[in-house]
Formats: C-alpha cells, structure tokens, sequence
C-alpha cells in the first residue's frame, strides 16, 4: 500500500469525526429564544385568569351572560396562537421588503376610521369586521416601528450626519400621529413618540436633533393636554383624585381602593369586590387594580416583574442582533422592546395613581382582541430575529466543522 493510500483514510476519518461533532454541538443549540416564549405564555395565562375574574359582572350586566368576555377572550388566544404559528414562517427580510407598503396599509385603514370607524364612549377608534373590532392604531405602532427599523438601515448615514435625514421619518410620524389624535387618542401617540425617539437615539443620532425633538414633543403634548378639557380634567384628578372622589376622581380612587384592599397576599382570586360594578373598565384598562386587589403585593410584584424581563428579553435579542449585522432586525427588536416597556409602565402607573389615567392596554393581560393580536405578533417578530441569528451561528459552525 503506497503512502498516499495510507494516510487517505486518517484524513477522511478525521474529516468525518469533525462535521460529527460539529452536527452534535449544533443539535445542542436551541433554535428559538425559549424563556421568551416561556414568558409570553405565562403573561398571556395570567391575562385570561384575571380578565375571567375581572369581567364576569359587566358581562353579566350588559348582555346577561357572565362568560361572554371570557367566551371572546378565548377566541382571541385561539386568534393568537394562529398568528403565532403563521407569523413564526414570515422570514425577516420580508418584513424589511415591504415595510413601506404596509405602513401605508396602515395609514388609509385610520383614514377609514375616521370615515366610517366605530365610535365607544366618545372615542372612533375601531373598524367592525363582524363580532370583532380592530383598533388600527394598534397595528400602526407596529408597522411604523418597522418601517422606522428599515428607514435606519437604508439611511443609516443621513440619519446620523443630517438633520435631513432624522427629520423625514418624523414627518411620517406626525402624518400617523394626527390622524390618532383625531380618534382621539393621546395616549398610542405618547407612546409612539416615546419608542420613535428611543429608537433614532440608538441609531447614532446626533444629541442635538435629539433633544430639540424631545423638546417640541413635550411641549406638544402639554400643548395638547391644557386645550384640551377632557384631557385636562384627568391631569388635575391625577393630582387630587380625592377632591373629587364621586366626579373626576372616581376612576382613580376607586383603583386605590382595590390596591388597598389588596395588600400583602390579595383577596384571593374572584374575590374583588371593586370589580362589581365600582370600578369601570376593569377588564381593560384597569385590570392590573383587579389583580392587585386579588393577589396582593406578591402578585403585584411578580406580574411587574413578568413584564421587566420580557421587555429586557426583546433589547437583548436586539443586542445580539446588531453584534451580529442584522441591524434592521437589532432596531426593530430594540423599538418592540421600548414599546413594551413603557406601554407597561404608562398602564401599571396610570392604575396605580402614578400617572394620568391613559386608554393603554396591560401587554398581553388586558382584554381586547386587537392589543392582545398585535402584541402577539409582536413577539413572534422578536422569535423570528433571534432564530434566525441563532441559525446563522449554526451554519457557521457547520462550515467551521467542514
């Protein structure tokens, strides 16, 4: 046997134990983010105990059926585990392609209502599709933080050296902002305007541009508070709410009454009695008073909590994703995270007196199809960026074993 053909084999042997291994490493290395998923289920488990227990008088009061919000609320998780499955095969760069495209999908659908959109207590912000109302402005955070994410990268340049180039995507945002606040609702605005200028400082942009944009947002939204009576009026109850606990404070003081009864270990769950028709929309917006009231600090506690690691959980797969150069998925991931954080913040702050009362669901807790949809597909957004990273890494182990 020649030399050649002796040292053939060790060669090949050796080739083959290195894809072996190489294959095995990469058989260890999970392919989704498992403690966000983990999480989300948790959160979206704890929404449908609360808004059970939360919902069963109003139910009963307005149509008579105790169970007819949590019959609804099933048919949205059911909603979201669909969008969840479908969403988890939409690869990202799809995203990017056509972020402009339904952006301006967006844009005409809050056009519509405003033409011919669903009005509840005083606000038109739905569009009937059968049983079910879609609030438009929930899916217009979404598409505008893409479209911004895509914006970044293709000028990432322009956004950073030019005030040209940081003010056009805000032309866009004032479009989308004034067609909301002809709902009306200040609140989606806020926080748009909050995760917009998140997202643009961690592009690069220059200090200046940023806080001159801080500037004129602020003084907007003050503006738009003082001439605005309503507006106004829950700004001076959110100062004294016990000034006036029967008239403009009532919503408030009877959230911290269920606070207070709450105390250490809660009522117990079923055992509000704030919920009985005392506190209003406690289903929704001031479900986190209900489950205050029923499991106490230590459930106070943990749902916050819940909620911290989550939003962390999104700007760490954002991290991970610009170390990696997929930066229109690291900004995106980075602006899903802020949104969550301080949609959390503003509703957990508005219930708990902290803040003004604002019309802003609980992540993923409160009831209401379309909240509960988009933040779904929220998050399969943030699974898809870390997967895909994830399978990067892989194949590059497998050309490292090869």
């Amino acid at each position: 046997m020649s030399t050649k053909q002796m040292n053939f084999f060790p060669a090949s042997f050796t080739s083959i134990f290195k894809e072996i291994k190489g294959e095995r490493r990469a058989k260890h290395v999970p392919l989704y983010d498992r403690t966000l998923f983990v999480l989300v289920s948790s959160l979206i488990l704890i929404g449908f105990v609360i808004v059970a227990s939360a919902s069963m008088p109003e139910g009963q009061r307005l149509t008579g059926n105790p169970f007819h919000f949590i019959q609804r609320h099933v048919v949205y998780v059911i909603g979201s585990i669909i969008i969840m499955i479908v969403g988890l095969q939409v690869p990202m760069k799809v995203w990017q392609k056509y972020s402009g495209w339904i952006l301006l999908i967006s844009i005409m659908a809050l056009i519509l209502v405003l033409v011919a959109g669903k009005t509840v207590n005083g606000s038109q912000r739905w569009l009937s599709a059968g049983p079910i109302n879609i609030q438009v402005s929930e899916i217009a955070k979404l598409t505008f933080f893409c479209y911004l994410a895509a914006y970044i990268v293709r000028r990432h340049e322009e956004v950073t050296e030019r005030a040209k180039g940081f003010y056009k995507p805000l032309a866009v945002f004032v479009i989308i902002a004034a067609l909301i606040l002809k709902q009306p609702d200040l609140g989606t605005v806020v926080v748009m305007f909050v995760t917009t200028v998140g997202m643009l400082f961690l592009a690069g942009a220059k200090i200046r541009d940023f806080f001159a944009l801080i500037i004129v947002g602020v003084t907007l939204v003050v503006g738009l508070i003082i001439f605005e009576p309503y507006r106004m009026a829950r700004v001076t109850s959110f100062l004294d709410p016990w000034q006036d606990p029967f008239g403009k404070g009532y919503q408030l003081t009877q959230s911290l009454m269920a606070f207070g009864r709450g105390d250490w270990l809660g009522q117990g769950l079923g055992n509000s009695i704030q919920k009985l028709e005392y506190l209003p929309e406690a289903h929704t917006d001031f479900i986190f008073a209900i489950w205050a009231e029923e499991t106490g600090l230590i459930g106070v506690c943990t749902l916050l909590l819940l909620q911290l690691v989550l939003a962390l959980r999104a700007l760490n797969i954002g991290r991970k994703a610009l170390l990696a150069d997929h930066h229109f998925t690291g900004y995106l991931a980075m602006g899903i995270g802020l949104w969550l954080s301080f949609q959390a913040a503003v509703n957990t702050g508005a219930a708990s007196g902290i803040l003004p009362t604002k019309g802003l669901t609980l992540p993923l807790v409160s009831y209401g199809g379309s909240s509960l949809w988009v933040m779904t597909l929220a998050i399969v957004i943030l699974l898809r960026i870390d997967h895909e990273r994830r399978l990067d890494c892989v194949q590059a182990t497998h050309r490292g074993a090869s």
